[in-house]
């Protein structure tokens, strides 16, 4: 087991390198060229399309559900964890790489949910299906490269997007308030049985509600602690930006960190809190009733800048304007002990109780993609089965120590980007041009 644990995690290491990282943020950089920087100027026109519901459209569920759902999924222990790892390894400089991700990957995301909904098939029994094994088939006839996406995204969806996840949950309030593991097991298990095993359409409600609501929530409570401390915020972003060019010496407990390690540490982390390449979302967004595949892939683009730009940034800053990251505190308490400094045990309470619902929601909007990667893979008859083995993983997760299914699951993550890349950029003239048509047809 030793053994095939070191290869896993060799093969992670490969597949996340540069050539991985640039590749990714590569593609967003052409995408946002050819589409003429459409994620600057359609960002108003976009929010408003967040709530227009298209009566005449085929699809299962609203543009806003389609979007909360992508959105459980991406916005998870990510947001707290994730950018307190990018400034712990990469300095400040960092969240201003992984602004500059999230601004690419905007156009990324923009073109995942083009191509998912024009290229989406109807399904026999459950409405619609689509993302990158769809496209990848019908848009370029590469029906293998569909089937390898399929297969990562399955065996990602149990680890990535449901053990790990569980495990966060089950560990923090084991931690902080003595929850035995197993009770924490069967409490997630019965909630999430409760809602994935009525399909898209109940997680499309829910989500639609616990999204909105945890998002609120998170983003209010570090509002107001950047508001009490507006005096720090100009040396933050000083921080930001200054080091993103510039090393930073170490100093107290922190070791320091070269520009290149900024770069690395702040895209890596932006990639994997906001999605925007693996090919996840769009398979959420193809459930979306619509009749016009730009309409949901507007929609879908505010989910990177929602996670990475308002999200990530509210952690990034209150990070910052403590001093913790400076005196070695462990990324994974680190956001923790920031929010503590300035409102005490409240502040604890806040970071507990948004990673276990970003984590729950995590769990819900990866079991539709794994779902739908499973249904592809072995037909509509085995869902109900998925879904079983999905609950399951939940409980399993909650109690077992998962070093091996974190590096699994980060694998898998890039084996899905790989295809869907692919993808993206073979079938870059399909987007170009559709957005082009509908843009003409706003004037």
């Amino acid at each position: 087991m030793e053994f095939i644990e070191k290869i896993v995690s060799t093969l992670s290491g490969i597949v996340w390198g540069a050539p991985m990282l640039i590749l990714l943020v590569g593609t967003g950089l052409y995408l946002t060229i050819i589409l003429k920087g459409m994620q600057f100027w359609a960002l108003p026109h976009a929010m408003k399309l967040i709530f227009h519901k298209e009566h005449d459209g085929e699809g299962e569920i609203s543009h806003f559900a389609a979007l909360m759902t992508a959105l459980a999924a991406t916005v998870g222990i990510g947001n707290i964890v994730g950018v307190a790892t990018a400034i712990s390894l990469g300095g400040p400089g960092a969240v201003f790489w992984m602004w500059m991700t999230g601004l690419v990957g905007m156009a990324t995301k923009y073109s995942e949910a083009v191509l998912a909904v024009k290229y989406r098939q109807h399904s026999h029994h459950h409405g619609f299906k689509g993302g990158p094994m769809y496209y990848l088939t019908y848009g370029l006839n590469m029906p293998k490269l569909g089937l390898a996406f399929a297969l990562f995204t399955a065996l990602a969806a149990f680890g990535i997007g449901n053990m790990t996840q569980a495990n966060a949950v089950a560990t923090i309030l084991e931690t902080q308030m003595s929850v035995p593991t197993w009770v924490t097991g069967v409490v997630l298990l019965t909630l999430t049985a409760v809602v994935i095993l009525g399909g898209i359409k109940s997680i499309g409600r829910f989500t639609s509600f616990l999204v909105p609501f945890m998002i609120l929530v998170y983003v209010t409570v570090s509002l107001i602690i950047l508001f009490m401390n507006l005096d720090k915020l100009p040396h933050a972003f000083s921080l930001i930006f200054y080091h993103a060019f510039n090393p930073i010496a170490a100093g107290g407990g922190f070791i320091g960190a070269t520009m290149a390690a900024a770069i690395r540490y702040g895209v890596a982390r932006g990639v994997f809190s906001n999605e925007s390449g693996l090919g996840s979302a769009p398979i959420a967004a193809a459930a979306a009733k619509t009749n016009d595949p730009v309409r949901q892939a507007l929609v879908s683009m505010t989910q990177t800048f929602i996670d990475t730009l308002v999200v990530c940034s509210m952690t990034a800053l209150i990070i910052l304007i403590s001093p913790f990251w400076q005196e070695g505190v462990s990324p994974g308490l680190l956001t923790m002990k920031s929010f503590e400094l300035y409102l005490g045990s409240f502040g604890t309470i806040v970071v507990v109780i948004s990673t276990v619902l970003f984590a729950y929601s995590t769990i819900l909007g990866w079991s539709y993609y794994g779902e739908k990667a499973f249904e592809y893979l072995l037909g509509e008859r085995f869902i109900r089965l998925y879904r079983v083995l999905f609950i399951a993983g939940v409980m399993v997760g909650s109690m077992m120590k998962l070093e091996f299914v974190w590096n699994f699951s980060d694998l898998m993550n890039g084996m899905m980007a790989i295809p869907n890349l692919v993808a993206l950029l073979l079938l870059s003239k399909v987007i170009a041009s559709e957005s082009k048509r509908y843009f003409e047809s706003l004037k």
